[in-house]
């Protein structure tokens, strides 16, 4: 009888010594990417029925018996990205380490809160509304440097961003305002930050020379200091936008439109940033050239530049020329 039972245990033990070998060590999964999120707080158990399901290992008993075996390594919640079939072991092992997956977002100079909220849609990390909802009330988060600001636009610094789908609208717009602050930091900007950030911004919208930058801060310095209306249409796209009232193209409609952000109807800068700046602009309001420019248009050499004038009359002229340089294109 003892030796009966010496023998099932052995079978028991090699059957169960295969079931593991073939739970752990057999690859399978998917040949192309396939996302599984684990929940914050989620059992082993739960992780492993997760995984088992959707068919990235071959047995959650055996990747819980393995769990068991490596003394309950915390197992990390988060996104992960399977492409290739692996063994229940390389998975684990994963997940042990949070190997999970970063999705990039990239946010060029001159997005405006808008266009990040689309882009953190497309990078499917939450809605766009759920942004738009972070940036236009966590305003906290720069009060320290901007008490006059009406939302996070303007500091939420372009660059390339790379978030889990476990973190925040909250966690995302903390860290482009803190990569915002990393930057200002560099170039000095300390002082007067909501001026030169909302200066940066019409700068950052009307040209995309950078040799021109500081000649376009001229600009608008100098109408500033004759009282003038800055008529920077960005300005009025901006107001559009925050009245969902933009149709894709400026109308006179929009010229008349009561907005404080319409510098076509209200004298000074407009309450806030209508974009986010990157540092060459930053640094075009910060120190603009000296000029006695008050007018500016397009080159119409389809290169981004503009022709700049001191005189309505001078100005009148470059119009002029643009306007012939456009029609000769469309010939």
């Amino acid at each position: 009888m003892f030796r009966f039972l010496l023998k099932l245990l052995v079978v028991v033990i090699l059957v169960a010594a295969a079931l593991l070998a073939y739970g752990l060590l057999l690859p399978t999964g998917p040949s192309s990417q396939q996302f599984v999120q684990l929940k914050p707080g989620s059992s082993a158990r739960h992780i492993a029925a997760d995984l088992a399901q959707a068919g990235i290992i071959r047995s959650e008993y055996a990747f819980l018996l393995w769990h068991y075996l490596r003394g309950h390594k915390p197992l990390k919640a988060g996104e992960y990205a399977f492409d290739h079939p692996a063994s229940g072991r390389e998975v684990y092992d994963r997940i042990a380490r949070g190997d999970i997956y970063f999705r990039a977002v990239v946010i060029p100079e001159g997005f405006n809160i808008f266009d990040i909220a689309s882009a953190i849609e497309a990078a499917g990390l939450g809605t766009h509304e759920q942004f738009l909802e972070a940036a236009q009330k966590q305003i906290s988060l720069v009060h320290d440097i901007d008490p006059q600001a009406p939302s996070l636009e303007g500091y939420l610094f372009p660059d390339t961003y790379h978030f889990t789908r476990t973190q925040s609208m909250h966690d995302i717009a903390a860290a482009m305002v803190h990569r915002f602050r990393q930057a200002a930091h560099e170039i000095g900007l300390n002082q007067d930050v909501h001026r030169m950030v909302t200066m940066a911004s019409i700068v950052e919208k009307e040209t995309g020379a950078p040799e021109e930058r500081p000649m376009v801060a001229s600009v608008f310095y100098n109408r500033l200091q004759r009282n003038w209306e800055l008529k920077t249409d960005p300005s009025v796209i901006y107001a559009a936008l925050l009245n969902h009232r933009y149709r894709g193209t400026i109308y006179q409609s929009d010229l008349q439109f009561a907005s404080p952000y319409n510098t076509y109807k209200i004298a000074g800068l407009p309450p806030g940033p209508i974009c986010n700046p990157g540092k060459a602009s930053l640094q075009a309001a910060m120190h603009p050239a000296q000029t006695d420019y008050l007018f500016f248009v397009a080159a119409g050499n389809n290169q981004g530049h503009h022709r700049f004038a001191r005189t309505e009359q001078e100005h009148a002229v470059n119009v002029a020329a643009y306007r012939r340089a456009v029609a000769a294109q469309a010939q």
